[in-house]
């Protein structure tokens, strides 16, 4: 369906939402899409539709139908068996309801497509923007829109942010979700959108490419309906904005189990290949990829240099951060004159000035700050990886609290790679709260820094 970025609008902000399927009963859909417009204290109004309502759905005055509702309604989220939706958004549709989200399953998803039609023939006929079927629909941080059937106790709601993740799969999503809570960074709008009956991925590219909150796209696809119409729409998108992707359905296997899923057509896994690196695709190979070029993406400057400066406490994760930096693709260059004098007047006899700069197991704030500053003026350095073992002696929270002021003070993208358990955890959460992406090990900040270096070359050759 070819939709106006505007036009789904409604559906990720509404000032008023209808639940169809709305329900008193705990083991329903529509009641834990109603809890947890509750639990995030939705500001709009909230209309719960059920044809067998009473008086009341969970303390609200109910209706039996969205025709009964006399006031404008932005969204209607329907989770009734999916042989009652096409009439249900056929009544949305008389009603004047500006948007849809279906979460119901039991279309093309199982072989259904006669049903997978109508409710598309229904959609067309009032122009009406649907996402789903099958689908766990939309999350909106700022205007508390939560559509997920999915219990706030079971999935911590991310905090407000710049990364906006799509996702075909709702189990994909929803992993998703759980992991960027845990890792602190923000969202800013979540779209699970399962068949793509009417709204596809044509369609929320193009939205979120123009989304003034969104700063990074995130895509989970497992099929292309609009091939042409999204390259098109690819190339645009990207010059406005990284935009991460990992395509599910890359073997034959997957594939099957792909169309089985959401009735998504995988496709030639070359041909997309193809298709991404043509027109400024940042790929993912795994969900953590995916998660960790985001953060990276959300907070770093673009660089096209490649010329990684390492600092370490530990020798050896020097030599582990060496060898990924290789083989991502990038350099370690060599120090500037002014910079190995600087570094030998202020670190003891015992640090080799020279790249990894391995400051010693005993380093504290003073050096750690004395390096990151050295690194971040060198004219040979274009991006720093910053590993912080928290087990030394003088690693503490002035490390960390070091860090995130040179992370504030920093002209070029820094990262850090930390590796440990609660005490290290306890320390990293402060510093990626600050903006200063931290990962696990130097392999998976190579592959990140290989990814931001690959996109700002990509971008400065299409300008």
């Amino acid at each position: 369906m070819n939709i106006k970025a505007a036009n789904i609008e409604p559906i990720i902000s509404p000032k008023s939402v209808a639940v169809i399927g709305a329900s008193d009963n705990p083991t329903k859909v529509g009641h834990a899409i109603m809890q947890n417009y509750i639990d995030v204290d939705f500001q709009g109004k909230i209309y719960p539709i059920n044809i067998s309502a009473q008086e009341k759905i969970m303390g609200r005055k109910a209706y039996k139908s969205v025709a009964e509702v006399k006031e404008p309604i932005d969204l209607a989220v329907i989770c009734v068996p999916a042989e009652f939706v096409p009439q249900v958004i056929l009544e949305c549709g008389k009603a004047k309801v500006k948007g849809v989200v279906v979460v119901s399953s039991g279309f093309a998803e199982v072989g259904n497509q006669k049903l997978q039609d109508k409710l598309e023939e229904a959609a067309k006929r009032y122009k009406l923007p649907v996402i789903g079927p099958n689908c766990l629909g939309i999350m909106d941080p700022r205007s508390k829109n939560d559509t997920l059937f999915l219990p706030t106790y079971k999935i911590e709601r991310p905090k407000i942010g710049g990364v906006s993740f799509v996702s075909q799969s709702g189990s994909v999503g929803s992993s998703i979700l759980d992991l960027i809570s845990a890792e602190g960074f923000g969202l800013a709008r979540f779209i699970s959108y399962g068949n793509a009956a009417v709204v596809d991925e044509v369609d929320i590219l193009n939205y979120l490419s123009h989304d003034k909150e969104t700063r990074v796209v995130v895509f989970y696809i497992e099929g292309v309906k609009r091939g042409k119409e999204f390259a098109e729409l690819a190339k645009k998108a990207t010059m406005l904005k990284p935009v991460v992707i990992l395509k599910g359905g890359t073997t034959p296997s997957g594939a099957t189990a792909a169309h089985s899923h959401t009735a998504s057509l995988a496709g030639s896994t070359e041909a997309y290949k193809a298709l991404f690196r043509q027109f400024g695709f940042i790929t993912a190979e795994t969900l953590e990829d995916l998660l960790y070029f985001a953060k990276i993406f959300d907070t770093q400057p673009l660089t096209t240099g490649n010329r990684i400066g390492i600092i370490t406490n530990g020798g050896g994760h020097g030599v582990l951060a060496t060898d990924a930096l290789y083989n991502s693709g990038l350099a370690i260059p060599e120090l500037g004159k002014e910079t190995q004098k600087y570094l030998r007047k202020v670190m003891p006899p015992i640090v080799n000035v020279r790249l990894p700069l391995d400051i010693g197991g005993d380093a504290g704030a003073d050096r750690f700050s004395a390096a990151l500053e050295a690194l971040n003026n060198d004219s040979n350095v274009d991006a720093i990886m910053a590993i912080t073992l928290f087990q030394t002696p003088g690693a503490d929270e002035k490390v960390a609290e070091t860090i995130i002021n040179q992370g504030i003070k920093r002209t070029k993208p820094l990262v850090v790679v930390s590796t440990g358990s609660s005490y290290t955890l306890s320390h990293t959460k402060l510093i990626e709260s600050s903006g200063v992406p931290v990962y696990e090990s130097p392999d998976i900040a190579a592959r990140a820094l290989s990814a931001l270096i690959g996109y700002s070359k990509y971008r400065k050759r299409e300008v």
